[in-house]
């Protein structure tokens, strides 16, 4: 553990930590929605922005959050209006972003080769103090507003025609739902990698589901799944230096596998036992 003296393990620790909290706040609306794919959508559309912040020699968190930001929206709007069904939106999202970040990326050349996979696979140990600042600011505010509205959220993601009826707005908090899935795919690429975050998204989440009933149980249990993956992901890749955002992804699915294989588990014990004479003797 003598590694985690040295401040970029802590500065990557702790961007980690940040990413694991804020990823499944938002994720548990995208998978009650049956939107869980839309991660990757916008991890697409990233690449776009990613592209254009070395394309114009300006920080590619900023410009990626622009890109995301817009693609949500107009994802939304397609959605929103009927003109397309949810899948046909994100199949936009995969198809716009992958040719937009290739076409932006030809004209850049020379400039994003060396860089580009360190925000397609993730490379939290390049981390600093400065990307730590904006990683903890967003994602405080991405967990805050999730908390405030989850009451409103849960209700759309439940059924939006009764949210309507009830007089809720639904545009608006699918709109916001959008655009602060946008914010945490922008955050989490340097923790993951753009095409891992869908991961981080949706695992702990199912996860989570296990073992969970309610909505909101089950919000900070993948919340809390989702802060311990990536803080064991990130003491594995240090102690055996190994990717950490690959790290991170495998022990967040490494978790869902050992919860589901307990649970099967007990699920047969339980019936055997109730099919057994004596655990018929004592229901009765």
């Amino acid at each position: 553990m003598e590694i985690f003296t040295y401040g970029f393990m802590l500065q990557a620790l702790a961007g980690a930590l940040i990413v694991g909290v804020a990823a499944p706040a938002v994720g548990v609306f995208l998978v009650q929605k049956r939107m869980a794919l839309i991660g990757d959508g916008l991890g697409h559309v990233a690449l776009t922005g990613v592209a254009v912040g070395f394309l114009t020699n300006t920080s590619p968190l900023w410009t990626t959050l622009l890109v995301t930001a817009l693609g949500a929206v107009a994802v939304e709007w397609i959605r929103g209006r009927g003109r397309a069904s949810g899948d046909v939106a994100l199949a936009l999202l995969f198809y716009g972003g992958i040719a937009g970040g290739v076409f932006v990326t030809s004209l850049a050349s020379g400039k994003t080769n060396a860089n580009l996979t360190e925000y397609l696979f993730g490379d939290l140990m390049s981390t600093t103090v400065q990307d730590l600042w904006v990683i903890g600011i967003l994602g405080a505010v991405v967990v805050t507003a999730m908390l405030l509205l989850r009451p409103w959220l849960a209700a759309i993601c439940h059924d939006e025609e009764h949210a309507v009826v009830a007089g809720l707005p639904v545009r608006t908090l699918n709109l916001l739902l959008a655009v602060t899935t946008a914010v945490t795919v922008s955050v989490a690429m340097r923790a993951v990698g753009l095409l891992l975050i869908s991961a981080l998204l949706v695992v702990p989440v199912v996860t989570a589901q296990q073992f969970t009933r309610g909505f909101a149980v089950t919000m900070y249990a993948a919340m809390g799944l989702g802060l311990l993956s990536s803080g064991a992901g990130v003491v594995t890749a240090g102690l055996l230096d190994v990717p950490p955002g690959a790290a991170v992804v495998l022990t967040a699915v490494g978790m869902f596998v050992v919860l589901a294989v307990a649970r099967g588990v007990l699920t047969a014990v339980r019936r055997r036992h109730h099919r057994s004479p004596l655990g018929a003797a004592r229901a009765g």
